[in-house]
């Protein structure tokens, strides 16, 4: 039974698996997808996305807390470039995004082993997606018949052509 289980070990001791964790957070942000198994990728995403939201925050306020999240984030990637690259395209990037940073996408079982295999993704750097999808417009949930909507559209006449009238 799981009790109280709040992460998966991924079969590996403490240190291993953040390093783990380190080096495919690093990888994610450098290549913005990366290939995985399912339950790496569903504790990658749990790895990542606080400091996805530490670099939002530091984008929008003073300095200060600019160098002191920077320190956070690279305290857990232990890679400069990957913090740079963090701070700076991604972090633009998602600065309206409330959450959710990051996709995965299950694409089945891998060869050698039967592993159920997983895409994770950053959600604003897949053109695919977002390309299709229009800007959103603000709507309200009314119901109701009485409305803008509910008038009737004035109907345009018909015009005959000749070959109706013979």
């Amino acid at each position: 039974m799981r009790h109280g289980k709040k992460i998966n070990h991924l079969g590996r001791k403490t240190a291993h698996r953040k390093a783990m964790l380190a080096n495919m957070a690093c990888s994610l942000i450098e290549h913005k997808r990366i290939n995985t198994t399912v339950a790496k990728a569903k504790a990658l995403k749990q790895f990542i996305e606080p400091l996805v939201t530490k670099s939002k925050a530091a984008n929008n306020t003073t300095t200060a807390d600019s160098t002191h999240n920077r320190r956070i984030v690279f305290s857990r990637l232990r890679d400069k470039y990957a913090v740079t690259e963090l701070f700076g395209e991604v972090s633009e990037k998602i600065g309206e995004r409330p959450g959710g940073y990051t996709r995965i996408i299950k694409l089945g079982n891998r060869l050698g082993d039967n592993a159920d295999m997983a895409m994770i993704e950053l959600v604003d750097f897949n053109e695919l997606y977002n390309a299709n999808k229009p800007a959103k417009k603000k709507s309200t949930r009314r119901r109701g018949g009485k409305g803008k909507n509910a008038e009737t559209a004035p109907v345009a006449p018909t015009e005959t052509t000749s070959s109706e009238e013979e």
